[in-house]
């Protein structure tokens, strides 16, 4: 007998929202096309993320918006953490637009750690538990509209951390759009093709100066920046493979020989792909 569509998406949605009391889905790789986030009950992790170290301590929480960038990650014997995965597909459905999400979402790329205060340290707790208690009622007649409803509230939530820890910089929201779109297209891996500024600025139908100048007012950093870190990112992740040769790297990222690749990688990390892998 077929399921009901309610059934269906109560499925669904179950297996798009995942609560482990571990960090074990980031090291394995199983998160993807998840966003994690994550709060420490006790004990520290040491780890990677975009080859930057990182420390997590009791009382912090931390959001992972990059899964593949997590790697080296060391736990203390007494750590104690609770993660929830939310898919890609489920968050763009339920968060709330917000302006300064952008902005957020540029610095966790750089520091995916936020330090909260006592008081935020029982907020975030409680968001928790009320996402694990919806995920509990598959049976509610609305399961799927309360439980991003609790979803909600955790990004509200963990979007107020990040201004008090770092403070909310205002930008329009012509300019979040813009910004958005931007970050949305290095993300889907345009820059494997594009690392011209010209390009994104073109499908974005603004100028190469307009995009460099509010990218940086809303990140820190102008949008040569993040078309070049991305790229360092994905250099990195496939020179790790020792199946892939120094040319298909190169193909896979459309230069237009190794010889270049080989010239690129030089300047960017001072060493030669092949000094990179030993």
């Amino acid at each position: 007998m077929p399921q009901s569509k309610s059934a269906t998406e109560t499925s669904e949605i179950e297996s798009q929202v995942v609560i482990e009391a571990n960090l074990s889905g980031l090291a394995e790789g199983r998160f993807d096309d998840f966003v994690a986030h994550v709060f420490c009950y006790a004990g520290s992790c040491k780890f990677k993320f975009n080859e930057t170290p990182f420390t997590l301590v009791a009382g912090d929480c931390m959001i992972v918006t990059l899964p593949r960038l997590i790697s080296d990650i060391s736990e203390s014997a007494d750590l104690s953490v609770k993660t929830i995965y939310v898919h890609n597909d489920v968050i763009r459905a339920s968060e709330n637009q917000s302006i300064y999400g952008i902005q957020g979402t540029f610095l966790l790329f750089l520091n995916p750690v936020i330090r909260l205060s006592k008081e935020s340290q029982e907020r975030c707790k409680h968001s928790f538990e009320n996402v694990e208690y919806r995920l509990s009622l598959a049976g509610h007649q609305f399961f799927r509209e309360s439980l991003i409803c609790a979803l909600r509230q955790l990004f509200f939530d963990f979007f107020d951390f990040q201004i008090a820890e770092l403070g909310e910089n205002k930008i329009t929201a012509q300019v979040a759009s813009i910004v958005s779109r931007f970050l949305g297209m290095l993300e889907g891996g345009a820059f494997r093709e594009h690392r011209e500024l010209s390009y994104y600025a073109k499908e974005l139908c603004v100028t190469d100066k307009y995009l460099s100048e509010i990218c940086k007012k809303a990140s820190g950093f102008a949008a040569n920046y993040w078309i070049n870190r991305f790229t360092h990112i994905e250099i990195n992740r496939l020179l790790k493979n020792k199946e892939l040769s120094i040319a298909q790297i190169s193909d896979k990222l459309n230069f237009s020989s190794p010889a270049y690749f080989t010239r690129y990688v030089k300047n960017a990390f001072g060493k030669s792909p092949q000094e990179m892998r030993e």
